[in-house]
């Protein structure tokens, strides 16, 4: 009977390919990270422009987003543009500003349908006009949706959100609504733009790097990591799976010890 409930909940059994069985839906981590690298390369090693990596890059999210809501992973941040991204090319950075209002007018209806609620955290003040009304518009049109939280990392730097976080503390302090020995790490846990989400339990970066590239310094603290050498325009449910299931053999101490 529990069984049966949670492959219901789960939407666990059996999805578009029936590749599922291995995964144990009570295993499942609450919150997936995912650093979105590798469009560059994958568009150079097909002779194509980076816009095309780009787009095609979409494409691999748009699939990693349904197979989240088909196996009821409950959160999943990815990193979309960094604060150093802005040191690209002009016209790359346009494009990917373009991409981004495209797709939020395109994928808006069926994010609404699959019940995914639209976040974005970051320095969003910055980015241009048009990608802010696309982003709040979809922001309040999908805020009572709770299959998934799609949590858009735009403009975003660890050490920026650190920063951003110690000033919103700092004027509490000033204002005499918080006393600076009462300063702890829930207090700064609040203070980030992820203040009301779980610190992710796993983190997915493709392309064969290995290192965080100033993404959620502060909440991959105990996070397990998943590496793999394929672009993120070819990251499918499969990739995903496969994390899932290395994710699910991984013992999970926090720092203590197994008694």
């Amino acid at each position: 009977m529990v069984a049966g409930f949670l492959k219901k909940w789960f939407r666990f059994a059996p999805d578009r390919k029936g590749k599922e069985a291995e995964l144990d839906p009570g295993k499942m981590p609450r919150h997936v990270a995912i650093i979105m690298d590798g469009n560059g390369r994958w568009a150079r090693s097909r002779g194509l422009p980076r816009a095309a990596g780009h787009r095609a890059g979409v494409e691999a999210l748009r699939d990693i987003v349904r197979a989240c809501v088909d196996w009821g992973i409950p959160i999943l941040t990815v990193y979309a543009f960094s604060t150093e991204n802005w040191k690209r090319p002009q016209e790359e950075v346009k494009g990917l500003m373009n991409l981004l209002v495209e797709y939020m007018r395109r994928e808006l209806p069926e994010l609404k349908q699959e019940g995914v609620q639209v976040r974005a955290i970051g320095r969003l003040e910055a980015l241009p006009p048009e990608a802010r009304r696309e982003l709040e518009r979809a922001w309040r049109e999908t805020a009572g949706n709770r299959r998934l939280i799609l949590n858009l990392a735009l403009n975003y730097g660890g050490r920026a959100e650190l920063v951003d976080a110690c000033r919103e503390i700092s004027h509490k302090v000033l204002a005499g609504e918080l006393r600076p020995e009462d300063i702890n790490d829930d207090v700064l846990k609040k203070a980030l733009y992820t203040g009301d989400l779980p610190d992710p339990d796993l983190l997915i970066r493709p392309s064969g790097e290995m290192r965080l590239s100033n993404f959620l310094l502060w909440q991959l603290a105990y996070t397990e990591l998943w590496f793999t050498d394929i672009y993120w325009p070819d990251f499918r449910r499969e990739n995903l799976r496969q994390a899932l299931l290395d994710y699910q053999q991984r013992e999970r101490r926090f720092g203590g010890l197994k008694i």
